[in-house]
């Protein structure tokens, strides 16, 4: 199965969504103002958001529709072209080059977001590019986490530094930093605690394990990279504004977007902050974590081919 078959499939259930939404509206060739403000309402309630949604209606406004022409395929073109503009700017397909130093990356996310996995696929990812990569386990909270990040060290050919559970986060990654420094690796990534943005005492430790990093390196961490579970909806925009309070976000991995028809966050999203897509995770297995690219996400995300 191709890249393309890949996107198509994940984004099935949204897709679905906005085609089956599509074709309720419009009903009629000519699309006047009543059916423009119900295009609108139904791509905000597709977890487009308010801002985008609003500024694709009034494209779809501007354009004259040929009358000849399908309209809903004319509304699907508008809003994939819409799409591509819009985060085309954002790919971050440079993070998964070979770098010519160290490259210490933080990986953050909020319980249950498929964390663990995805520095896994990223690992792997990194290892057939002939990278050298290590894992630091500093989810020290859970037993659980550290023998699922030592299992996909395994699995993918990284070396994992790890410690007792219930040791200092922080310290696991200094040693994670210091042992990369001393044996040429060319990646560190770095598992934090699945953390609730509200607790407190949770975030001033992923705070610490960024300032402790800075001391084993000041050019470091050289990626923070937030990861955000499709099926939570417009709920991932308030943990976004939380974790970059902390340590600024370099890059977002959106996970689970195979099972939700809440796919539009991710335009809601790019419109808001501008903040750089690294991939997207449209399935279980390790291959299904896929580089971010623009016009293959709205195609998708239309199914316009």
């Amino acid at each position: 199965m191709g890249i393309f078959e890949k996107f198509k499939l994940g984004f099935k259930r949204s897709a679905n969504n906005i085609a089956s939404g599509l074709r309720e509206i419009i009903v009629k060739k000519e699309i006047d103002d009543e059916t423009l403000d119900k295009i609108e309402e139904f791509l905000i309630s597709s977890d487009v958001g308010i801002d985008a949604s609003s500024e694709i209606k009034d494209i779809i406004a501007q354009k004259k529709i040929d009358p000849k022409n399908d309209p809903i395929n004319e509304v699907n073109k508008i809003l994939e072209d819409y799409i591509i503009q819009l985060m085309e700017p954002l790919e971050k397909k440079e993070f998964f080059s070979k770098k010519d130093h160290l490259n210490i990356i933080l990986i953050s996310g909020v319980n249950g977001v498929g964390k663990t996995t995805t520095i896994g696929k990223i690992g792997k990812i990194f290892t057939e590019s002939n990278n050298k990569v290590v894992f630091s386990a500093c989810d020290t909270f859970r037993a659980a986490a550290i023998e699922q990040l030592e299992e996909w060290s395994n699995r993918v050919g990284a070396k994992i530094i790890k410690s007792n559970p219930g040791a200092d986060p922080a310290s696991v990654a200094f040693k994670a930093i210091e042992h990369a420094k001393q044996n040429q690796v060319d990646q560190v990534l770095i598992d934090t605690a699945g953390r609730l943005q509200n607790k407190k005492n949770l975030m001033e430790e992923f705070k610490k394990i960024g300032n402790v990093i800075k001391r084993s390196d000041e050019t470091a961490p050289h990626e923070v990279i937030l990861v955000l579970d499709a099926t939570s909806g417009q709920n991932i925009i308030n943990q976004l504004e939380e974790f970059n309070k902390i340590i600024p976000i370099t890059g977002l991995i959106m996970t689970k977007l195979d099972g939700t028809a809440k796919g539009g966050v991710l335009v809601a999203i790019s419109k808001k902050y501008k903040i750089p897509i690294v991939s997207l995770g449209l399935g279980e297995k390790v291959d299904d974590l896929q580089i971010f690219n623009a016009k293959q996400f709205a195609a998708a995300f239309t199914q316009t081919k």
